[in-house]
């Protein structure tokens, strides 16, 4: 698994983005959107994916070295999981690749150059969700 938290900026408003995405099936397992960048995004997005992901063990879980993922309650989240915590190292964010090319392809397809079609950060939010569902079920 990979994650990271991508920010989106519209008529001077921030929605923030964070999913997982799965290494091997190439899919988004699970993800939240909230125009907070703070703990409850992330271990919202966990509690999501434990929910519908039971068999954890050996997972390797790869992540940038932000706060959040540095945080005593997400670390414990995850062992308790049974789930292995890689962080990238500082400043190289090539170990995250392939989160990164996800926000590359999200941004590209249905936000950069696009961003006068959405009048409210409801509206981005509901569009970022079509796209995961388009994502997963017809681009793959």
């Amino acid at each position: 698994w990979y994650t990271d938290i991508t920010e989106f900026h519209l008529n001077g408003e921030k929605l923030y983005l964070s999913p997982i995405l799965d290494g091997c099936g190439g899919d988004i397992v699970s993800y939240t959107i909230s125009k907070h960048r703070d703990m409850e995004l992330v271990m919202t997005m966990l509690d999501r994916a434990f929910a519908k992901e039971t068999a954890l063990n050996n997972c390797i879980f790869h992540t940038d070295q932000g706060c959040q993922y540095q945080s005593p309650r997400y670390q414990r989240a995850l062992k308790l999981h049974g789930i292995t915590q890689s962080m990238s190292r500082k400043g190289n964010s090539m170990d995250d690749g392939l989160m990164e090319n996800f926000f590359g392809l999200l941004k590209t397809e249905m936000f950069y150059d696009q961003e006068y079609k959405y009048h409210s950060l409801q509206e981005l939010a509901q569009a970022i969700e079509e796209y995961i569902e388009y994502y997963n079920e017809e681009r793959i």
